[in-house]
């Protein structure tokens, strides 16, 4: 699979624009706040339909313009895939697959597979549990469509919940056979989900592995973990413990909404105990054995977008991707970066055909 024409109206900094790229490597090159960014940011809306660094839509339309639209023709498997996302102020996002509008958004995830790395990445370790459940929940969905429609399940009874428990303490009032409505049905969603986590980060841990070894040369251990109280109650119990709990904090204090992901090194945290080159390494295998994950799920090649990554690593760390990326295990790849020579130098060296842009 692989984008061979992006056009943008009013999105983000451009006017309008249309980019015609390589089947291999495209490389968006030029001086920071260009637009390099914003290009890739447009590829994975059209894979997501959202953006990766601003999910809300609205605030992705060129200031002083009313809508964005982001065209996007790819071919996948030998068939014409065309994909349209576009976004006018007030109203609902639309996004249409060959001239036809999804009735469901979540319908398209999946249809295009994608993997970016930024950046912005590193917000998976400093940030809280919430942007970790996000990438997990990500990884999964794009190859389970009947996991991410248990999530969208799953969170709709969350907030039924919660809004009860508000009215509980506005009314002054409480009503424990309606509450064990909510308390049957997160239980049924979310044990799904907490199965069908358990199994992928059994499945994803060596790849994770095989990725840092090969990323970092290094010898130290490194772990991936999956903190949830399900693992010692189920969630009838768990709701049924936290009762009083919740009463008082009028939300819902346990279920997988509160799972975590954790992140060692040599047995301790790396947020706390790893090397500014070595949280690198992590997040960028992290990324590459979410690519080889949804790969092998997919049974095709997602579009890999590296943001500016050549920015942010050493030599030796540079040269292991470009020898990650060197071989007919990747499709499609884009990269940003400000500076033209060293891009031409890197892709040179992947003895794959590539299109530089200037911007």
């Amino acid at each position: 699979m692989f984008l061979k024409r992006l056009s943008l109206i009013n999105y983000k900094n451009f006017d309008s624009q249309t980019f015609e790229f390589d089947g291999k490597i495209n490389c968006f090159v030029g001086p920071n706040g260009i637009g390099k960014t914003n290009a890739l940011d447009a590829i994975y809306h059209l894979s997501f339909g959202k953006g990766y660094f601003n999910p809300v839509a609205s605030q992705n339309i060129k200031h002083g313009e009313e809508f964005f639209v982001i065209d996007g023709e790819f071919e996948n498997l030998g068939r014409e895939e065309k994909i349209v996302c576009s976004v006018k102020k007030g109203m609902k996002k639309i996004i249409k697959r060959n001239g036809k509008a999804y009735d469901r958004l979540s319908d398209h995830i999946g249809l295009l597979p994608l993997v970016i790395i930024s950046p912005a990445d590193r917000d998976l370790i400093i940030e809280g549990s919430d942007t970790r459940r996000k990438f997990i929940d990500g990884v999964i969905s794009q190859s389970d469509k009947e996991y991410l429609q248990t999530l969208i399940n799953y969170n709709r009874v969350l907030l039924q919940r919660n809004s009860l428990l508000k009215y509980f303490v506005a009314n002054q009032t409480f009503d424990a056979s309606t509450l064990s409505v909510y308390d049957g049905q997160l239980h049924a969603y979310g044990s799904a989900i907490f199965k069908k986590r358990l199994h992928f980060i059994e499945t994803f841990i060596p790849i994770f592995k095989e990725q840092y070894r090969a990323i970092s040369g290094g010898n130290e251990e490194v772990m991936l973990g999956y903190d949830s109280k399900l693992l010692q109650h189920d969630l009838l119990e768990l709701l049924s413990m936290n009762i009083e709990k919740d009463r008082i904090l009028q939300y819902t204090s346990v279920g997988v909404h509160k799972d975590d992901l954790s992140f060692e090194i040599s047995g301790y945290p790396i947020k706390k105990f790893g090397s500014q080159g070595q949280q690198k390494s992590f997040l960028i295998a992290l990324k590459f054995a979410q690519f080889h994950f949804i790969k092998e799920q997919a049974k095709t090649n997602p579009i890999l977008l590296l943001d500016d990554i050549f920015d942010k690593l050493d030599e030796h760390r540079v040269a292991h991707i470009v020898g990650l990326v060197n071989n007919e295990n990747f499709g499609q790849i884009f990269i940003s970066d400000t500076h033209t020579e060293r891009t031409e130098n890197i892709v040179k060296n992947i003895h794959q055909s590539y299109k530089i842009i200037k911007l």
